[in-house]
C-alpha cells in the first residue's frame, strides 16, 4: 500500500512527489549552469535508439550476447540499452552499427540520437530530492502524449493544489524541503497546459481519496473546486469509483500508464510503492494493467458524472 510518508510520484510521491526525505543540498554540478551536457531529456531518444538497435540485432541474426561482445559488455548491458534504460556512448553505438551491418543513412542518424541520450533530463537541477525510482517516471509524464492514472489513496500529483500538496508533503519530510518539493510539483503541472500539445490526462479517483482529510477544511474545499475546475479543461478526464470497486479490482495502489507520441515506443507502466516503484516491460504484463485500468473506467462513474459529485462532496467541508 502507498502510505501518505511515500515520496514517489502518485501519493505523496509522483503522483504525489517524487522527491527525497534527505533535505540534503544539491550535489556539486547538478545544479543551475553546473552541467555541460545538452539539455533535453533522454528517455525518448534512448527509448528510440534502443527500439532500433534490438531491431537491427535480431535482422543480423545476433543474440544480445553477440552484440555485448562486440562492445566488450555484457548481455544485460544490451538488454538495459535496448530498452532504454541506460545512454549509451557513440563509440559504442558505432561498434554496434558496425556489427549488425547498417547502413550509412541509418549510421548518422542512430549516431546522432546517441549523443542525445547522455543529455541531463528536465528535472537534475532537482535531482537531489527526487528519489531514483521516480526518475524514469517524471521523464515519460513530460514526453507524453497520454497519462492514465489510477488513485485510491490521495489526489493524485498533477491535479493537487498547492495547499493539498503542502499538507501532504509537510507529513512526510524536514520542513526546509517542504516548499521547494511544493514548488517542483506545481511545476510537473505545467504539462497540463503547455502548448501546442498538452498531455492528455485520465484519472479513475477512487471516492476514499476525496474524503481522507488533508490539512484543514479550507485545504479541502479548495481542493475540491480546483477538481472541479480541471474538470472543464479538454485535455482532462475524471472519474470517481465508489467505495469498493477499486480495492476489487485493482487494490489500493496507485497504477499509471503513460503512452508516447512516437509511433513504435511500448507504453510505460509505473507501479508506485511506499519506497519503490515497479515498471513491467513485457508486453503481456502492460496489456493487463491497461485491462486493469479499462476496467475501472467501465465501473466508475461517467465523467460528465463528476462535476456534480464533487459539488456534493464540497457541500459537506
Amino acid at each position: 500500500m502507498a502510505s501518505g510518508t511515500s515520496n514517489g510520484v502518485m501519493n505523496s510521491g509522483v503522483t504525489s512527489s517524487g522527491v527525497t526525505r534527505t533535505g540534503r543540498p544539491r550535489p556539486a554540478g547538478t545544479g543551475r549552469g553546473g552541467d555541460a551536457r545538452p539539455h533535453g531529456d533522454p528517455l525518448v531518444p534512448r527509448m528510440l535508439l534502443g527500439r532500433r538497435l534490438r531491431e537491427l540485432r535480431e535482422r543480423a541474426g545476433l543474440s544480445r550476447r553477440d552484440a555485448g561482445q562486440a562492445v566488450h559488455g555484457s548481455e544485460s548491458k544490451i538488454a538495459r540499452l535496448e530498452q532504454g534504460r541506460v545512454g549509451s556512448r557513440p563509440r559504442e553505438v558505432a561498434r554496434l552499427l558496425e556489427r549488425y551491418g547498417a547502413d550509412g543513412d541509418e549510421r548518422t542518424t542512430l549516431l546522432a540520437l546517441a549523443e542525445q541520450t547522455t543529455a541531463r533530463a528536465w528535472w537534475h537541477e532537482d535531482g537531489d530530492i527526487v528519489a531514483s525510482w521516480v526518475r524514469p517516471y517524471l521523464s515519460a509524464e513530460q514526453a507524453a502524449k497520454l497519462v492514465r492514472t489510477f488513485e485510491a489513496q490521495f489526489v493524485p500529483g498533477l491535479l493537487q493544489t498547492e495547499d493539498y500538496a503542502r499538507a501532504l508533503i509537510g507529513r512526510a519530510g524536514p520542513e526546509d524541503e517542504v516548499e521547494r518539493r511544493v514548488e517542483f510539483r506545481m511545476r510537473r503541472q505545467r504539462v497540463l497546459r503547455r502548448r501546442p500539445r498538452p498531455v492528455n490526462l485520465w484519472v479513475v479517483l477512487d471516492e476514499q481519496a476525496l474524503w481522507r482529510p488533508i490539512g484543514d477544511a479550507a485545504t479541502m474545499r479548495g481542493q475540491l473546486r480546483h477538481l472541479i475546475e480541471m474538470c472543464r479543461r479538454p485535455n482532462v478526464t475524471v472519474q470517481i469509483a465508489p467505495f469498493g470497486i477499486c480495492g476489487r479490482v485493482a487494490g489500493d495502489a496507485p497504477l499509471t500508464l503513460v503512452r508516447f507520441p512516437q509511433q513504435g515506443l511500448p507504453d510505460m507502466v509505473y507501479l508506485e510503492r511506499a519506497d519503490r516503484a515497479d515498471y513491467p516491460v513485457r508486453r503481456a504484463e502492460i496489456e493487463r494493467h491497461w485491462h486493469v485500468f479499462n476496467t475501472l473506467v467501465t465501473e466508475a462513474a461517467p465523467p460528465e458524472r463528476t462535476p456534480r459529485l464533487l459539488a456534493g462532496m464540497l457541500a459537506t467541508f
